[in-house]
């Protein structure tokens, strides 16, 4: 048995046809956990959908009635990128409550995996990239509503800025990040992240993504490490550094935080266009993990993007997240 759970529903298979996509992911990991005696049947938990309160603390009244009736206009569900039905909105309702249960889970027992979410592309009134509800904001937003926490930290690892989380949670300008005296001697041709502080000081977002990839536009999260193409895995883990270094100085006493371990940083992904080796990002997860250990916060991690030319590359990475966080919390 795992030392934490891992929450699944064979529900979360998306209709969508043949797209790049891949639907059926988050079945192929959970199989995969099993067959390879990496998780056991009694690991895993059953979703609940998310209510429609719950939604409400992130999305607005309108949008949330219009994914319900099927009421998006055209220019909307071109922006979604995946064909709208309401059956693909009830496994985006299951998926946020999945991601609920994993906050509440790990707030339990320090860790736990959701095998789905991540959706960070959702913004309150819209959805892009994907992603229709942005249930990494809404698990938040319950805990906290629930009095279970009131700061949250967001790592956000996948290859594509969270734009929707960073609008969620943010606002404000992009000011210059400046290097930690402890990484001054650290030479790199890379262009300087940016960093501003939010308003919103109860929900602090660290996204790590590929600068000349999706969205084009990137509203400014909490601090934004923008990549270079063609980022090594010992130049991201760097930069990694420095962000939760820079989180844990800058936004103390943090009570959960959200992992969202995108697959996609993956040399060979087709979206993406960074450097990363599986073995790399297996380093990525084992860091995140240990962050949180070492300073006592509860984690919860999300699946999010993975669109490898070879899917059981993708199955890997995912996998992989499990592994870590076992090697972390076992």
């Amino acid at each position: 048995m795992l030392p934490f759970k891992l929450v699944y529903s064979d529900a979360y298979h998306l209709p969508i046809g043949t797209h790049v996509f891949p639907a059926d992911k988050y079945k192929r990991a959970h199989d995969r956990l099993l067959a390879n005696h990496i998780a056991e049947p009694g690991d895993f938990v059953h979703p609940y959908p998310a209510g429609d309160a719950d939604l409400l603390l992130v999305h607005t009244p309108l949008w949330v009635e219009k994914l319900k009736k099927g009421l998006l206009s055209t220019r909307e569900e071109l922006e979604l990128e995946v064909p709208y039905s309401q059956d693909l909105a009830k496994a985006y309702w299951l998926m946020a409550g999945g991601s609920i249960i994993a906050a509440d889970l790990a707030l339990r027992d320090r860790c736990c995996i959701h095998v789905g979410g991540g959706f960070h592309h959702a913004f309150a009134d819209h959805g892009e990239g994907f992603c229709l509800i942005n249930d990494v904001a809404v698990a938040i937003r319950r805990v906290q509503k629930n009095g279970q926490i009131v700061r949250a930290l967001v790592v956000d690892c996948d290859v594509h800025q969270g734009n929707g989380t960073a609008c969620i949670f943010g606002g404000g300008e992009p000011e210059p990040f400046p290097r930690p005296a402890w990484s001054a001697a650290y030479t790199t041709p890379h262009k300087p992240a940016t960093m501003k502080t939010s308003p919103n000081r109860d929900v602090f977002t660290i996204s790590l993504h590929q600068e000349n990839n999706y969205p084009a536009w990137k509203p400014a999260s909490s601090i934004d490490i923008n990549l270079p193409d063609g980022t090594t895995d010992d130049e991201y883990m760097h930069w990694l550094d420095v962000a939760l270094r820079s989180a844990s100085e800058r936004f103390p006493d943090i009570e959960l935080l959200s992992f969202v371990a995108g697959a996609d940083p993956y040399c060979n992904d087709q979206l993406g266009g960074l450097g990363l080796t599986i073995d790399g990002l297996f380093r990525r997860d084992l860091a995140v993990f240990e962050f949180a250990r070492d300073n006592g916060i509860p984690v919860m991690a999300t699946f999010a993007g993975g669109y490898a030319e070879n899917l059981e590359d993708t199955i890997t990475i995912h996998t992989n997240t499990v592994l870590a966080a076992k090697q972390v919390f076992g």
